[in-house]
This record gives structure tokens, C-alpha cells and sequence, in this order.
């Protein structure tokens, strides 16, 4: 059987939350896909101090944010200032993240960890786990209240979340599953904020 892959979002938990969530599902490492791994407003778990508190537990630590995150330095992977992650897929280092995570299941029981609450709104699940997928991993979720959510049940979520459904005979269910990932891409795709200095200030302009 092939290995299986775990996601979660630490979301707005408290360390102990996201520990018992992990040790619940028998997590013994972490591979973090954040691009930034710090967070002002859940400061428990910048890098360091979620390093600590895993190391405290058991739980192994593994920054992937440059392979793996959302926001690429790569410029070839913006359009018009948006990351697309069909490009940013078949990037080297985005390859050589997959593959670390395939390699590391063999000796860990991992999870991708991100922000967000829902897999679905996360380019953890619509991104990377999409890939690990087509290269023979299984997946699964941890939400926020505990449950599991398998891959395959996500998936029939994220077509009924963007309108598509199975019951249109026409079109088999990787074409529809391939277009509902296009449609949520769309929707949570890393955007670059706009420089202060393209844009002329306005005369009246008061800040």
C-alpha cells in the first residue's frame, strides 16, 4: 500500500491544540510548506518557538517553506504579479520538495503544515498534496475539531464548494476534479501586493 501524507492548519490553536491534534493522529514529524513560517497575529507558532515545542514531544521539524510554499521567488511563476501553480509545479525545487517529503515518509508519519483552518483553502492541499498524489501518495487531513478527512472526501467537498458535480456523465471525474483545482486556485493563489512606488501619489493624498 502506498505511504500516506497528513495535512493540518494551526490556524488560530494554541500549541497545546496543535499537539494534541498531531499526537491524536500519530505525527512524528512536521514538514512546514509556509513560504513565511512567522505569524504576528499566532506568534506560538513563528519557526522557532514551534520547533521547541514539537522537539518537547517528540515531533521532528523540517522547514520546506523555499520548495514547497506558496509564495516563489521563482519569476517565472507569476503572471500579471500572481503565482501560477502549474509553473511553479514543475519547478526543480518544487520537484526536489516532493520528493524529499516521498523519502521522508519511509522513516516519519508526516504532516504538511500551514495556516489555514480548511485544507481546502490552503495551497497545502490544492498545490502540494495534489502532486504527492499523482507521485503515489495517499492523503489525508486533520481539521481543527479532530476529524480525519480523507483526500478523496475533500475532494468531492471541493466540488460541491465551486459548483461542479459528478452527476454530468459527460466528463469523468479526474476532468472535473482537475477543473474544480483550477477554479480554487483562482480563488487563493499568492497575489503580490502592489509597490508604493509604481503609482504617483495623489497631491491630496494624507495617510
Amino acid at each position: 500500500m502506498s505511504a500516506l501524507i497528513f495535512t493540518v492548519g494551526h490556524s488560530t490553536h494554541s500549541t497545546q491544540k496543535l499537539l494534541d491534534l498531531l499526537r491524536r493522529n500519530g505525527i512524528t514529524a512536521i514538514a512546514d510548506v509556509r513560504s513565511q513560517p512567522y505569524s504576528r497575529m499566532n506568534p506560538q507558532f513563528n519557526r522557532e518557538p514551534l520547533k521547541d515545542a514539537l522537539k518537547a514531544v517528540g515531533i521532528s521539524y523540517a522547514f520546506l517553506g523555499r520548495e514547497l510554499g506558496a509564495r516563489t521567488d521563482d519569476r517565472n511563476c507569476y503572471v500579471d504579479g500572481k503565482v501560477q501553480y502549474d509553473r511553479l509545479a514543475k519547478t526543480a525545487a518544487f520537484q526536489h520538495g516532493l520528493t524529499r517529503v516521498i523519502n521522508g515518509t519511509s522513516r516519519y508519519r508526516i504532516a504538511l503544515l500551514c495556516a489555514e483552518r480548511d485544507p481546502l483553502t490552503c495551497h497545502r492541499t490544492i498545490l502540494v498534496v495534489r502532486h504527492l498524489v499523482v507521485r503515489g501518495l495517499r492523503a489525508a487531513h486533520i481539521l481543527g475539531d479532530g476529524r480525519l478527512e480523507q483526500h478523496d472526501d475533500a475532494l468531492d467537498r471541493l466540488l460541491n464548494e465551486v459548483g461542479l458535480s459528478e452527476q454530468d456523465f459527460f466528463k469523468p471525474r479526474q476532468e472535473l476534479v482537475d477543473e474544480a483545482y483550477a477554479r480554487r486556485e483562482s480563488e487563493i493563489a499568492y497575489v503580490e501586493k502592489p509597490n508604493p512606488t509604481d503609482d504617483p501619489v495623489p497631491e491630496r493624498y494624507t495617510p
